[in-house]
C-alpha cells in the first residue's frame, strides 16, 4: 500500500513520517519531488544546489519510483507545491491519501524564518486544495483529512482513525520514536528539522497569540479560507 500524505512546509509532516516510520511494516520517503521543484522553479531555498544535484529530477521516473508494487507500506511526505498539476496525475490514485493541515498564520510565522514567501503557492495551500478536489472527485474512500493541532491534541485518536480508515492495524508504536537524525531523511534535514530531530513523539505546544508581519495579510487570508474549506472534512476528536 502507498500512502501519500499531502502538507505544506512547517506543519508536523516529519513526525508523521516519524511515526509512520516506527512501524515494522512501513518505510518511508522524504519529499521525493523537492529537487524537481527547485530545478524547475530556479529556487534558491536553502541547500538548493546539494538538493538538486543529490535527488531525481525527472518528473517521470520519480512517479515510476514512488508507484512501484511492494509488499510493505510506503508512506511519502509530499509538499503540495511540488507537484506539477498540470501534468497527469493520475497516479496520485493509486494510492491512499493524507492531508495533513496547520493553521496558515503559524505555517507563516514558521517559515519566514527561514525563507521568504511571495504568494501562497510557496506554502502550498492552493496546491492542496486542487489535489484534494480531484481525489475527492475520483475516489472517496481513499482519504482522509488531519487537522495537525487535533492530531497534537489525541495522537492516538487520531492515529487510529487514519488507520481505521486505510483498512491498517494500529500500531503503538506510532505515538513514540527515538530522537535522532533518519537515513530516510532528505539532507535538508540540516535546515528544517531541527525540532523533529529533537522530538521523540508528538507534542502540543503552548503558544502565546500569533502575530505576523502586515505585508503577509493578503496571503494570509488566501491560505485561511482554503484551510477553513478542507478542515470541513478533517477527522474530529
Amino acid at each position: 500500500m502507498i500512502i501519500n500524505m499531502w502538507s505544506g512546509p512547517r506543519n508536523i509532516s516529519t513526525a508523521m513520517m516519524r511515526s509512520f516510520e516506527n512501524r515494522v511494516d512501513t518505510y518511508v520517503v522524504d519529499e521525493p519531488f523537492y529537487a524537481y521543484y527547485l530545478k524547475k522553479k530556479g529556487l534558491k531555498h536553502p541547500m538548493y544546489k546539494e538538493i538538486i544535484a543529490n535527488y531525481e529530477t525527472d518528473y517521470n521516473k520519480i512517479i515510476n519510483n514512488i508507484t512501484s508494487d511492494t509488499n510493505k507500506i510506503v508512506f511519502i511526505k509530499h509538499m503540495t507545491q511540488h507537484i506539477n498539476l498540470d501534468s497527469d496525475i493520475s497516479w496520485i490514485n493509486k494510492g491512499k491519501n493524507i492531508f495533513l493541515l496547520r493553521d496558515p498564520i503559524k505555517v507563516i510565522k514558521s517559515y519566514i524564518k527561514k525563507n521568504n514567501i511571495i504568494n501562497s503557492s510557496d506554502i502550498g495551500f492552493p496546491e492542496q486544495l486542487k489535489i484534494f478536489k480531484y481525489v475527492k472527485k475520483s475516489n472517496k474512500s481513499n482519504f482522509v483529512v488531519v487537522n495537525a493541532d487535533y492530531l497534537l491534541i489525541n495522537p492516538k485518536l487520531i492515529l487510529s482513525e487514519i488507520c481505521k480508515n486505510f483498512q491498517i492495524k494500529f500500531d503503538n508504536r506510532m505515538l513514540s520514536w527515538e530522537s535522532g537524525h533518519r537515513s530516510s531523511d532528505g539532507i535538508w534535514s540540516k535546515i528544517w528539522y531541527k525540532n523533529v530531530i529533537k522530538s521523540e513523539k508528538f507534542q502540543l505546544q503552548k503558544t502565546k497569540k500569533i502575530e505576523i508581519p502586515t505585508k503577509y495579510n493578503i496571503i494570509y487570508e488566501e491560505c485561511l479560507e482554503i484551510y477553513k474549506e478542507l478542515n470541513e472534512h478533517s477527522i474530529i476528536l
